[in-house]
């Protein structure tokens, strides 16, 4: 049977969940009223690098979320250094409370990962979309004449992008392919031309491999 913790989060779990575990331990036995603030932190660490089983959805030509999250913008916007087109943007943002698993929004052959290194803002806002150190992954879908972006945008608490993808590897449609440690972003990117009717709106909370984010047409 699987244990839900991300294998990404593997080191953290052992080194920041064994200290808090050992910290409830020694504090229960000599300053027991500091225990609750260790159980705390041990139950933040496995809470943050849950992974649970998703079960994507079997209806074709859709893209499903490749995080859990609020969709904090929907927009059409000029993409210019992958797809070079206009495109519907979806971005959501991952509270460090928010499963930070990231998953494969479609089937498809990964063509191109890039990571730019940048600043540190709150994921929340726009501007951490064009100024903090981010992660691109380019897909070529199977069953589509388009080409996707796929973003990891890093936080104001988060240190590190996880991308496990390797350019020329097909991905399946709700594969876990990283995440981004402590509070981030994520965005789609789909050309306009593309035919694709987004259908998630501002505020919706979305969950990743499962929520239909739009369809081709």
């Amino acid at each position: 049977m699987r244990i839900p913790l991300a294998k990404y989060g593997i080191r953290e779990v052992v080194l920041f969940g064994g200290i808090s575990l050992a910290g409830a331990v020694l504090s229960a036995v000599f300053l027991w009223y500091l225990a609750p603030l260790f159980v705390l932190a041990l139950a933040f660490v496995l809470c943050f690098f849950r992974d649970p089983s998703r079960r994507p959805p079997d209806e074709p030509r859709v893209l499903v979320a490749p995080a859990d999250g609020r969709v904090v913008e929907v927009a059409e916007v000029e993409e210019r250094e992958f797809l070079e087109s206009l495109t519907h943007k979806i971005a959501i943002f991952m509270s460090p409370l928010d499963m930070h698993v990231n998953r494969v929004p479609c089937d498809g052959r990964v063509e191109a990962l890039v990571h730019r290194p940048g600043r540190h803002l709150n994921a929340s806002t726009p501007e951490a979309s064009f100024r903090n150190e981010a992660g691109a992954m380019t897909l070529v879908p199977r069953d589509e004449d388009t080409r996707i972006l796929v973003r990891q945008v890093a936080g104001a608490m988060a240190r590190r992008i996880v991308c496990t993808a390797q350019v020329g590897e097909h991905l399946q449609r709700g594969d876990r392919y990283g995440m981004i440690k402590f509070g981030s972003r994520a965005e789609v990117y789909v050309p306009v031309e593309s035919g694709f009717d987004v259908e998630v709106r501002l505020g919706q909370a979305v969950r990743a491999g499962e929520t239909i984010l739009g369809r081709f047409r």
